[in-house]
Formats: structure tokens, sequence, C-alpha cells
């Protein structure tokens, strides 16, 4: 008699291969802690790299009672939350990934990059290693393509979304303040604002990316307010910036008249 699975599917015919990460110890991965040890911003350019051929943790919790937001994401603590590492607060009916809100109020899908930082993060999360390209597949298919790793923890990185698309795509990526083509597209958007002289871009601190705007001196506070609100909606507005950078904070800086 031939043998059959829990399915009643034959046994026969069938080819088992072993798990990839057998052997796993949970520890993190040498190419993911050299990436962890950099400064910012080489830290995520280093991290977005380890992704591509390292695994990650993800975290699997079970849940008891169902509960998802409109867009069918596990629902999670709003940003402060995000930011000291806590879990998707509301529940699924049975073992699910979670996702997490970014400060600001994106679902981003936790990994992590060994045990001990997921304990720190919830320590009943059952630890599931993944390929960094499958994590970023998920994040692009159940959340808003966003990945974080090792939140809770004293080094967390948030990777950006045209990052985790060029991870699941297993194309290069070019962080926005190196992209060579940038600081001319800027200038084309914000053409017109006349109130502004000059744009620089450099790596952000609560965004991805950091435009600084040289502005005109004598500029009263209404004028100033109302030529940012349009640069930001000329930036934002331009379908290759929209598409390469994935956050953007502006930084004005009055240029004194001579």
């Amino acid at each position: 008699m031939t043998g059959t699975d829990s399915a009643g599917r034959p046994w026969a015919g069938r080819n088992l291969t072993s798990h990839p990460f057998a052997g796993d110890d949970g520890a993190v991965r040498p190419e993911m802690a050299e990436a962890l040890a950099k400064p910012w911003p080489e830290q995520v350019v280093a991290v977005v790299d380890a992704l591509r051929s390292t695994r990650v943790i993800v975290p699997v919790v079970a849940h008891e009672h169902p509960g998802t937001d409109p867009d069918g994401h596990v629902r999670a603590h709003a940003a402060e939350k995000f930011r000291t590492g806590d879990r998707s607060g509301d529940a699924m009916a049975s073992a699910s990934l979670v996702s997490v809100r970014t400060p600001d109020g994106r679902a981003a899908v936790p990994v992590f990059s060994c045990v001990q930082t997921l304990a720190t993060w919830d320590a009943a999360a059952r630890p599931v290693p993944v390929e960094g390209v499958r994590a970023a597949l998920s994040a692009v298919q159940d959340a808003d393509s966003l990945l974080v790793l090792d939140p809770g923890n004293d080094v967390t990185v948030l990777v950006p979304r045209p990052a985790v698309w060029a991870v699941a795509r297993q194309q290069p990526w070019t962080p926005s303040w190196a992209d060579p083509e940038l600081p001319d597209l800027a200038v084309e958007a914000l053409r017109g604002i006349t109130e502004l002289v000059g744009v620089r871009l450099e790596p952000g601190e609560r965004a991805e990316l950091r435009v600084r705007l040289a502005v005109r001196a004598g500029l009263d506070a209404d004028t100033l307010h109302d030529a940012m609100a349009r640069a930001s909606r000329a930036l934002g507005e331009h379908p290759v910036l929209r598409e390469r950078v994935d956050s953007l904070e502006l930084a004005p800086t009055r240029v004194e008249a001579t």
C-alpha cells in the first residue's frame, strides 16, 4: 500500500528537499552584523545589500481575536509604539505575520537580525527564518512596501520603499541622496517657485531625503509658509521623484541680502 500524506496525496514520486535553514542557531549573520555597525546613512545602504543575500527572522504571533484595518493589515499601534518596538495590538484568529506603524502612519513588516533582537521586541513571538528577498516580497504584498529591521532595539533601521522594491525585484538600488539625477529633477520640479533661489539634497533625519531650499531674503512668514507648501506639493507630484524617494523633509534657509 502506497503511503499518503495527511491530505491523502501519495508520497511516491515526490522529492523531499532539506530545509534551507536547518541548523540555523538564530545568531545575526556576519554580513548583517557588519551592516548594522556602520554609521548612518551608510548603514541603510549596507543593510539593503545584506538583505539580498542573507536571512532575517520574521515574527509569527498567535492571536485570539480577528482584527484588521480597512486595507487588510493587522492593526498596529501608533507611531510612538513603533519607536518602542511594540507589535500589532489587535489579534488575528490564528498565528500570523504582524505589521507595525511607522511614525508617518504607514504599515511596515518587522524583521529581525537574530532571535535575540526578536525576543527584546516580543518574547512570545515565534521566530521564523526567511530569505531577505522573501521578506521584501511580503512587505510589498502585505504592507506599505516597508521593512523595519530590529524595532525596539538600540539600532533600528527603516528600509525605504524604493529599496524594498529593489530587493524584491532583485534589482540595484541607489539611495535618493546619492542619485545623480535627482538634483536636476528637483530643480525642474521647483521651477516657477520664485521665492526659491537654490536647492541641495542630502540624507534626512526625520525622512529618507532632506531637501535644503535656499529662499530669498526678506520673505515674511506667510509667504515662506506658502512657498514651502508649493515646493512640497511640486516635489511630491513629480513622477520620478515620487518613484525614487520614499519620504522627504524640507529645510528652508534664508539667503542673506548683500
